[in-house]
């Protein structure tokens, strides 16, 4: 049998140049134009608010989710709304929602609706272990999803010391060669480490 295991994604910033582009009501990419007129899905939504980075955490936990019966295999950490299907659709208004809190200063708004949702997950998940896709040297949520996972949560190894670009790179590529990271626990880890050495070019 198959090890199972979950993804959780780290948000996209929703306040920043590129979420300003969708707020202009003039604007007419495909993206705009498809959210001020019914939504648009989270993961395809974040992955153009944080580029690279976003697109690679979700390509990554589309590959290699293994979720037990009946539990999503990938979760999207945001501002306001706990844990959220990378499929869910979402309004212009809805990410103006999440453009009103910076989760960095950990606001009751922000983490009461994740401690709810991450608590339910942990609960129908059984034992399968979660994979946090983001970053791990800060305590944004980390406290939070240790709190309702436990020794379940674990991170890629490789993500110490590589900052979001190289991340996203390192996922994307993981993706292409059809090899799964190595994940360790956060519980007592090492979270800030040296730089690793850049990544080779995609040929």
């Amino acid at each position: 049998m198959t090890a199972t295991r979950i993804f959780l994604l780290s948000p996209a910033f929703c306040g920043g140049e590129r979420a300003k582009l969708l707020f202009n009501p003039a604007a007419s990419f495909s993206l705009a134009v498809r959210l001020r007129a019914g939504g648009v899905p989270i993961g395809e939504l974040f992955a153009f608010l944080s580029g690279l980075y976003f697109r690679g955490k979700l390509a990554y936990a589309r590959a290699f989710a293994r979720p037990p019966h009946g539990v999503p295999g990938a979760m999207v950490i945001t501002p306001t709304r706990g844990l959220l299907d990378p499929d869910t659709v979402l309004t212009l208004d809805d990410v103006r929602e999440f453009a009103e809190v910076n989760i960095a200063q950990r606001s009751d708004r922000f983490l009461e609706p994740l401690a709810r949702d991450a608590g339910a997950l942990a609960s129908t998940s059984k034992s399968a272990p979660v994979i946090l896709l983001g970053s791990i040297a800060t305590d944004k949520y980390v406290g939070t999803l240790a709190a309702a996972f436990g020794d379940r949560l674990h991170f890629p190894e490789a993500f110490v010391g590589r900052g979001d670009m190289s991340r996203g790179g390192l996922l994307l590529r993981s993706v292409r060669s059809a090899t799964e990271l190595t994940y360790i626990q956060l519980s007592g880890a090492t979270r800030r480490g040296a730089r690793p050495a850049r990544l080779e070019p995609i040929r």
